[in-house]
């Protein structure tokens, strides 16, 4: 029993991860994808309802899904993906909240679903980039060549950084006091 109630927790679960909150259609679903599990556990008893359950949601979403979308032309795969993706475009948990997995289809829903299609973008193209020098302006030019300078006469660099740093303590000790 322990794992019939688990069961029933995960396609519950399952359910509001496709946004069934509609409690009673929600009910409903779980209780129909528990009975064809329980049926497909008579005949093999060592399988885990857990996982039966899991699979018998499987099966109905994906015979769903094909019905839903059969008339969209899929070149990219299974009507189960398009049809999730196109379910969120849809807005249909929304706008049709007792829709999911049911017999009967609202025919706004069907024509959203239509409408939603997902279509794969244009063909990739190779081409070659040739890469550019950055231009950061003025400012970093003049920080460049000052750079240079100072990495020619390591002594000189040396003494403007000391000069540097009295000069920040000193701006410290001025404003703190």
């Amino acid at each position: 029993m322990e794992a019939w109630n688990a069961a029933y927790v995960r396609v519950e679960e399952y359910l509001r991860a496709h946004r069934v909150y509609n409690r009673l259609h929600a009910t409903r679903l779980t209780v129909k994808i528990l009975e064809r599990a329980a049926a497909k556990h008579e005949s093999n008893p060592a399988r885990d309802p857990v996982v039966l359950a899991a699979e018998e949601m499987q099966t109905m979403m994906a015979e769903w899904f094909g019905r839903v979308v059969r008339s969209v032309d899929l070149p990219h795969g299974s009507p189960t993906i398009a049809g999730r993706l196109a379910l969120l475009l849809a807005h249909a948990p929304e706008r049709w909240p007792c829709a999911f997995l049911t017999e009967e289809l609202p025919p706004d829903l069907h024509r959203a679903f239509e409408h939603t299609a997902i279509f794969a973008g244009p063909d990739m193209t190779v081409t070659s980039m040739i890469p550019q020098p950055i231009d950061l302006g003025p400012i970093t030019d003049a920080a460049d060549d000052a750079l240079e300078q100072l990495s020619r006469w390591p002594l000189l660099r040396t003494v403007a950084l000391w000069v540097l740093f009295l000069g920040v303590l000193g701006a410290v000790f001025h404003l703190t006091r």
